[in-house]
């Protein structure tokens, strides 16, 4: 069977925060799973519906007995393990009664899981985040779902020089269009780097209000993607001029930590989980505020675009040509890369 989706690779499902003893569902490159926590807190996943007649577990009144799920149409009771343990009207439960399990792990606030073949995920490796969950660091986020296949947020999110355009009054500046970017591939690690170093830029309003600089800045963007589904901004802002010590300690600059996981839901929609994870200000409530709304409301000026763009390209003739740029080589190498992680 073909897919649109690169197989056998951990994803984001979820914030850690978003699974409890409440049942929960997310759709994940198309996939409907069922996520919940069994008494002693681990996560479990499984197919949201039941083998009967795939009526959706998540759905009322389906519910949990203990750490066991409880179909709401006909009361097929499942394990943790996705083995159905009860049926109505007789004592045999048919062998073949049992939910398609994954494999779960919660990692630097998320909840990963694996699609593709169960047997390769303990050696696929999961990529980190760590400022997430890591002493020292505070961190606002949230998810916004995007009506708009998961290429279009990768193309976004490599070529930053449409902060100047989108995102002016929020991230963006002159500056960002105008500096010329520098791009690596690893191809043995899997991981894509663009960085992009402004030595003299104006201070935007998403750090100028929470940094409290006022004056030009020295602004460094370097990015880490790691195909299929995260992307990390490692932002430096400091006063123009102001350049890490030589021994590489660096405490009179200001760093962000910028997270994007990007989850597939189907071949045209996307989870868009963001997170914003800062190493200043850490107790200040009010930065915090500023930064979870001001990151959203750049995210969401994304989202209008992309979806946007997605009605477009879904409507084209094929064989359209688009004209890419040196803005465009990152966003070309994660096409190249991810390709051929679809195609392996």
């Amino acid at each position: 069977m073909t897919t649109a989706f690169v197989q056998d690779q951990w994803y984001v499902a979820a914030y850690t925060r978003e699974v409890s003893r409440e049942l929960f569902s997310r759709t994940v490159c198309g996939e409907s799973i069922l996520f919940w926590r069994t008494g002693d807190g681990a996560v479990t996943a499984m197919s949201d519906r039941c083998v009967h007649r795939r009526f959706p577990l998540s759905e009322k009144p389906s519910h949990l007995v203990g750490d066991t799920v409880v179909c709401g149409y006909h009361g097929f009771t499942y394990g943790a393990d996705g083995v159905c343990v009860a049926v109505p009207g007789q004592t045999r439960v048919p062998r073949t009664a049992r939910l398609r399990t994954y494999p779960v792990v919660e990692q630097d606030s998320f909840v990963w899981v694996f699609i593709g073949d169960p047997e390769l995920a303990a050696t696929t490796r999961i990529p980190r985040a760590p400022w997430l969950d890591l002493p020292g660091w505070t961190v606002v986020s949230g998810m916004e779902p995007l009506a708009a296949r998961a290429s279009l947020l990768v193309d976004n999110l490599l070529d930053l020089s449409h902060e100047t355009y989108l995102h002016g009054g929020y991230i963006g500046t002159p500056e960002v269009a105008e500096t010329p970017i520098t791009t690596e591939v690893d191809e043995e690690a899997g991981i894509v780097y663009v960085s992009r170093h402004m030595a003299d830029a104006a201070c935007p309003p998403f750090y100028a209000n929470s940094t409290g600089i006022t004056g030009r800045i020295t602004r460094w963007q370097d990015i880490e993607y790691t195909p299929p589904c995260l992307y990390l901004l490692h932002s430096r802002i400091a006063p123009a001029g102001v350049l890490p010590n030589a021994d590489g300690s660096d405490p009179d600059a200001f760093h962000v930590e910028v997270v994007y996981a990007i989850t597939p839901e189907t071949e045209s929609s996307t989870h868009d989980f963001w997170a914003v994870a800062r190493d200043f200000a850490l107790d200040d409530q009010e930065v915090s505020d500023y930064l979870a709304e001001s990151n959203r409301t750049v995210v969401l000026q994304d989202v209008t675009a992309l979806d946007t763009l997605e009605r477009v390209i879904s409507g084209e003739p094929d064989g359209y040509q688009e004209l890419s740029i040196n803005i465009d080589t990152g966003g070309l190498a994660a096409r190249r890369m991810l390709a051929r992680m679809r195609d392996k």
